[in-house]
């Protein structure tokens, strides 16, 4: 589905992202992990066609770069972690704007309502489709955008850390409804996550960022090693992960 060849990032002198090169294939969750300031959003970023980057980058063999905003949006839904709302809309009103891709003009009738209907229901905001985004929790105004991307119904979801912040039971339900979303056939996942053990459930593979480059990718067990880990974040993480869990017994 994406193929990323070689992407570079340059701000200035300083490079945050240093030849980086991973394959995305239908069905997985590629988890982009590591600790603070080794690339990961800005990467996310790139590949989403935020920020400017050098290097191949193809969906579905051919040079992102070449679609067009609309073709690329019926493709890639992209959540980020922090949302600027001005305006009182409702959710339903939010929502409905990831439709806005798939329709053919700009006075178009609305269109895609049973995906929005689809994307409220597995969101759990039927009873707030009619509440103003200003009103709206933390938890349930995340929701409300996952919901916005779930009508926009891509093939892949890019997400920078979709749960930070939020209480432990929004971490659960977003990921929760991520994860099905992604057992649908055609679909992928791409995000960011600081939490190693929510990478370690839910993903399927993983890219461990350094300094800007890949320490290793593939699937979770053979990235997530301790030997891997012990070099990037500098301690035994896999002790540390144990010793935490003994908190609980």
């Amino acid at each position: 589905m994406l193929n990323a060849e070689n992407v570079t990032v340059h701000f200035g002198d300083f490079t945050a992202v240093d030849g980086l090169s991973f394959s995305l294939e239908e069905g997985q969750w590629l988890m982009l992990v590591g600790p603070n300031g080794a690339g990961k959003s800005t990467l996310l970023s790139a590949v989403a066609q935020g920020t400017p980057y050098r290097g191949d980058i193809r969906l579905d063999g051919r040079d992102i770069r070449a679609y067009k905003p609309a073709q690329l949006a019926r493709r890639v839904g992209v959540l980020s972690q922090h949302h600027h709302v001005g305006y009182a809309y409702t959710v339903e009103e939010i929502v409905n704007l990831g439709r806005y891709a798939h329709r053919r003009g700009f006075l178009s009738a609305r269109d895609g309502g049973e995906q929005v209907e689809e994307a409220l229901r597995l969101t759990g905001m039927e009873g707030l489709r009619h509440a103003s985004v200003l009103t709206l929790s933390g938890g349930e105004l995340q929701r409300a955008f996952l919901a916005q991307v779930f009508a926009q119904n891509p093939q892949i979801l890019m997400l920078d850390e979709p749960a930070n912040h939020l209480d432990l039971v929004y971490q659960k339900h977003i990921f929760s409804l991520i994860d099905e979303w992604r057992r649908q056939p055609g679909r992928a996942v791409i995000s960011v996550v600081h939490d190693l053990s929510l990478a370690r459930k839910y993903g399927t593979h993983a890219l461990l960022m350094h300094h800007g480059r890949c320490v290793a990718h593939g699937e979770m067990d053979a990235v997530l090693t301790e030997e891997h880990l012990r070099a990037v974040y500098e301690m035994d993480v896999h002790e540390w992960m144990r010793d935490l869990l003994t908190q609980w017994a």
